[in-house]
């Protein structure tokens, strides 16, 4: 889940790596480094902690250099400190390597080739660069070296090695973790994500697994592992710098969860027709009437999304659906109907877990479907079909918009579904979407409210509950990831019926509990759970809908469509999340030892 940069060419590189580390920090800030090479040598500055203390480090220094590697870390091998801190050298100083991803069989590595060289590190990159200058005394040749070492790793990896006796290339390769290559005029770039290069280029290749690329500064070249040459256009990156800066907001949260009105209302636009009528790839839509059984796979937030995306197709469109947590099903994957559609849900479109399923599925060419944030990633190419989220960039480790955005296209799909099926459905999902919008630019100016039940219920709390049924459950499991990742209160979501079988033990006086009313088949059950709590000491906070709202309800929603609620009730949840997390001094948009994009298993 690590971030990495890297520039060749004729000017100083040191500014260009630390805004390119700056914006690929979301997906990891355990350490960050940079490694210049110059006339006098590889220059190697890393620092535990944030970028910003890696910027004042080298400003410190006097240093030029027109090549350089950088990397932002998020720690999986080794705890996070400086000798485990990116970049890593080889014994004798002359390769430096930055490695997002795990290396499965660097023990292996280490013991069959290595055994004779003192590791500096902990991790599992260091392994790779010795095995480097290992093979290369014998090879006497450093991209054959190089291609020998990449063919004996196993495991998912993104890497960028330099060479001190050769200024002229950047050796690049990767497998399962994303890495991109970006064109400039008398200049290159290698970054994990474009949005870090943006301030150079918007022209970028897309590279695949197990490629060897020599990255120079006039000229990008792919190959494969036998030495095949390979030919890629770059593609335009479609991204507004101006999107991912925080502008007047303090926080990438704050910003993120007021955007979404305005996703809400981009999706709109472009699942609408010049006819009002949904607008979507008929091949989307045969795949969907082709199937029998549709399995959504994702994680976290995107998993919740899904949990709420069965409803909406089971509801509307009469398809069963099944939604597994992806690094479960990867190792455990249960019985397959006969004609299934695998739907992979990822913000990113580089979740590791969520690919290693795919690449199975693939392999049994069941057909696939990604709905992403990021139409150009390693999910959305290797899917048959992509359903773009249009939510724009989401820099914030604690994922908001791209939710919200995940909910509507599923609806969207459901609803098309249903529609070419010949159901009759008394739902216009454009005109139900564009209510749920305005509801949302409602909410998202109650600010003051939200930071009000915040302090009241959360300042001072070690636990919290969030109860609901039916849909609402579904947005307590979100609501309840939204505060524990952000505020490290301990957070967790049930069905209203289940704290009474074994958690209501927990309760204890001034327990917060988090109480979601939007359904009107469930409300007086729901209602009847808070009862039971509240007999127990807790102290509990009713989120009720206009229309089912008693005496009493701590907040009241705008009323949308009952089938939409699980988009209006979140964004009270995520408010709340964010003002618990400042009242608690947090980093709200760099949670402890979380990373935006989770690219490694």
């Amino acid at each position: 889940m690590c971030g990495i940069v890297g520039y060749i060419g004729m000017n100083d590189t040191t500014e260009t790596l630390l805004r390119g580390l700056e914006k690929l920090e979301y997906r990891g800030y355990d350490s960050a480094g940079i490694a210049r090479l110059n006339r006098e040598g590889v220059h190697v500055t890393k620092v535990k902690g944030r970028i910003a203390a890696l910027r004042e480090e080298i400003e410190k220094q006097n240093i030029t250099a027109t090549m350089g590697i950088g990397h932002t870390r998020w720690a999986t091998h080794g705890a996070p400190n400086h000798s485990n801190s990116h970049p890593h050298q080889s014994a004798s100083g002359r390769f430096t390597i930055v490695h997002n991803g795990v290396i499965e069989n660097y023990e292996d590595i280490q013991r069959d080739y290595l055994a004779d060289v003192e590791m500096a590190s902990d991790t599992d990159t260091e392994v790779i660069v010795q095995l480097v200058e290992k093979l290369y005394e014998t090879l006497q040749d450093v991209k054959a070296a190089f291609r020998k070492a990449i063919s004996l790793l196993k495991g998912s990896y993104a890497v960028a090695i330099m060479d001190e006796k050769n200024p002229d290339t950047i050796y690049v390769a990767k497998n399962k973790s994303p890495l991109l290559v970006g064109l400039g005029e008398g200049f290159n770039v290698v970054s994990s994500d474009s949005m870090a290069m943006l301030q150079v280029t918007d022209q970028f290749v897309e590279l695949e697994d197990k490629e060897i690329v020599l990255v120079r500064r006039q000229e990008v070249e792919i190959q494969k592992l036998d030495g095949t040459k390979v030919e890629r256009d770059a593609f335009t990156a479609e991204i507004d710098a101006t999107d991912i800066e925080k502008g007047t907001y303090p926080h990438f949260m704050l910003k993120e969860i007021d955007e979404q009105p305005f996703v809400i209302r981009k999706i709109i636009q472009e699942y609408q027709d010049e006819h009002d009528q949904i607008k979507l790839d008929p091949n989307v839509r045969q795949a969907m009437l082709n199937c029998d059984r549709v399995y959504i796979i994702a994680c976290g937030t995107s998993y919740h999304a899904g949990l709420v995306g069965k409803q909406f197709m089971e509801k509307l469109a009469n398809i069963p659906v099944e939604v597994h947590v992806a690094s479960e099903f990867s190792y455990n994957m249960p019985l397959i109907s006969e004609k299934p559609l695998f739907i992979y849900i990822s913000q990113s479109g580089e979740t590791a877990d969520s690919r290693s399923v795919l690449v199975q599925t693939n392999a049994k060419d069941y057909p696939s479907l990604t709905i992403t944030n990021a139409p150009g990633s390693t999910l959305s190419r290797e899917a048959d079909y992509t359903l773009h989220l249009h939510a724009g960039p989401e820099i914030a480790v604690a994922s908001t918009k791209a939710y919200t955005a995940q909910l509507a296209v599923l609806v969207i799909l459901a609803v098309d579904t249903a529609q070419a099926k010949g159901i009759e459905l008394n739902f216009n999902p454009m005109q139900e979407l564009a209510i749920v919008a305005n509801a949302m630019e409602a909410l998202c100016d109650q600010k003051e409210e939200m930071e009000k039940i915040a302090a009241e219920y959360l300042t001072v709390a070690r636990n919290c509950f969030f109860i609901g049924r039916s849909a609402d459950f579904f947005v307590g499991l979100e609501g309840a990831l939204k505060l524990k990742e952000i505020s490290y209160i301990q957070a967790e979501g049930f069905a209203g019926g289940e704290l009474k079988h074994g958690t209501i033990a927990l309760i204890e006086e001034g327990t917060p509990v988090i109480a979601l009313a939007t359904q009107a088949n469930v409300n007086y059950s729901i209602r009847g759970n808070v009862k039971e709590v509240a007999a127990r000491g807790a102290y509990p906070c009713i989120i009720s809908m206009r229309g089912l709202d008693q005496e009493g309800d701590t907040f009241v929603l705008p009323e949308v469509h009952e089938l939409l609620t699980p988009l209006v009730s979140v964004i009270p949840l995520q408010l709340i999340a964010y003002y618990a997390a400042l009242h608690r001094d947090c980093d709200v948009d760099k949670p402890r030892n979380l990373a935006k994009s989770v690219t490694v298993e």
